[in-house]
């Protein structure tokens, strides 16, 4: 990443060639080896820190604003007195699993923002340097050396600057270590692979064995071209959204296959699962199988007829784990509930999504990315009242 940072954009390449000592690390741009005094008149070595803006994944963009983070201790003028001209405040930070931050810096350009990450850099590492040449004349922020990344087994193609922008990357570690499964790529489970596919899980895994038809197209995330539809005679759900999202994400495992007795061990290695499924029985043959082996799982399911020329129904995320199950004989049924060749099956892209929407959210809430006070294992929305009921609680 550094690299073609370099390549692609004249701020960081200027940055290079000058001898800044610098270091990607996910989102964050890091600058080490800038000379500061400390409160006891030395001279230290501190990294200037900031979140990288991106109009591409190699190239930069105008920073987001004119602050940026310190690592080392409190910066000071020659004489001792702290650096009240640049330092907002001090505190440590956890910004992600490998940053760890002491300062926020905020000195704002007389035009208001900084042009690009040169001239941002540049101001506050002249602002610590020549404080410390007071005291070392030959102190540099340029050593004349190139950091390499660390982070090269990021689950990633390019960084998550949202996250960075938002100061929430180090939350992102509550996924890390996550395998995930999706088993059905309809409406609901194709908009739950566009969302877990943003966050930095370990790996995604797909089942499905079923084409990607027509009809699959008005309720599913994003568009696909007609000619896309057209050059096969046969397009499956899981070629078709391994392409689109392994854009995005490394580790998405496809399997062309609907799960059985034969092949549900592929479910119970994984960390959490994710049944977008619409017939009963397979729901329940599949939580079965995941409570036996302790996986923990959330099921999805829609409910919607028209009524009066008008479609009502409700939407439904019911979750299963070690700690909570009693409630899924009642919540997941094992039989086929009014069963008629005539029937329709409605499902439209906007409930599909917020199916997703509220089952990953569910999910965050288990893994400690969102506050969960209720600890529900069952909600369900109604269309026709906007109520969202939850219960089934642990605690």
């Amino acid at each position: 990443m550094l690299q073609q940072l370099i390549s692609l954009s004249p701020d960081i390449k200027r940055l290079s060639e000058e001898g800044y000592d610098l270091e990607v690390n996910g989102a964050f741009l890091l600058v080490h080896h800038i000379p500061y005094v400390n409160p006891a008149r030395e001279v230290k070595l501190g990294t200037i820190v900031m979140a990288l803006t991106l109009a591409g994944p190699g190239r930069t963009a105008t920073p987001q604003d004119h602050t940026a983070y310190f690592c080392g201790e409190l910066p000071c003028d020659a004489t001792g007195n702290i650096l009240s001209s640049i330092i907002n405040s001090s505190g440590n930070q956890q910004l992600t699993a490998d940053i760890l931050i002491n300062h926020f810096f905020s000195s704002k350009p007389v035009s208001g923002s900084y042009p690009d990450f040169y001239e941002k850099i540049r101001t506050y590492s002249e602002i610590m340097v020549a404080q410390a040449r007071v005291i070392e004349p030959q102190a540099t922020s340029k050593p004349l050396r190139i950091r390499k990344e660390i982070s090269q087994d990021s689950p990633f193609k390019y960084p998550d600057t949202n996250s960075a922008r938002a100061k929430i990357e180090y939350l992102n570690a509550k996924f890390s270590e996550q395998r995930i499964g999706i088993v059905g790529l309809g409406g609901t489970g194709s908009y739950i692979l566009d969302l877990v596919s943003k966050t930095p899980v370990k790996e995604i895994q797909i089942f499905d064995g079923d084409d990607f038809q027509l009809h699959n197209a008005f309720r599913a995330p994003g568009a696909i071209s007609g000619e896309k539809l057209n050059e096969s005679a046969r397009l499956l759900k899981v070629d078709y959204y391994t392409e689109i999202y392994s854009h995005m994400h490394n580790n998405i495992k496809k399997h062309p296959e609907y799960i059985t007795e034969e092949n549900i061990s592929r479910l119970t290695e994984l960390d959490f699962v994710f049944i977008c499924v619409d017939v009963n029985r397979v729901r329940h043959f599949l939580t079965n199988g995941l409570l036996k082996s302790g996986t923990p799982f959330i099921d999805v399911g829609l409910g919607v007829e028209s009524v009066d020329d008008r479609l009502i129904g409700s939407v439904r995320v019911t979750t299963g784990t070690g700690i909570k199950n009693d409630h899924l004989k009642d919540r997941i049924g094992q039989d086929e509930q009014g069963i008629n060749e005539y029937a329709q099956n409605i499902q439209i892209a906007d409930l599909n999504c917020l199916n997703a929407v509220l089952a990953v959210i569910k999910w965050k809430k288990i893994l400690g990315f969102y506050q969960d006070l209720k600890q529900e294992h069952n909600s369900l929305y109604f269309i026709n009242t906007g109520k969202l009921l939850n219960d089934d609680f642990t605690i």
